[in-house]
């Protein structure tokens, strides 16, 4: 079965950040949500495992839980 990569994979991650910083330059608030929503969307569909897909659902809201819990 396979499992979430989570340990560093990028080729490299200063020119993904770099892209994806450009890609929400000088938009909206609500035209930034859409394109992460299509991005994840896009990307999940590369990944295609179901398995896989709930365990990446379930650590980002893990992650979320937790700063939360830190900053009340």
């Amino acid at each position: 079965m396979p499992r979430l990569e989570l340990n560093p994979n990028f080729t490299d991650p200063d020119a993904f950040y770099s892209a994806l910083t450009e890609l929400h330059r000088e938009r909206s608030e609500a035209e930034s949500e859409r394109i992460n929503a299509r991005l994840i969307l896009l990307l999940a569909n590369h990944i295609g495992d179901q398995q896989v897909l709930e365990e990446a659902l379930a650590i980002a809201g893990q992650a979320t839980h937790d700063a939360a819990k830190r900053t009340a």
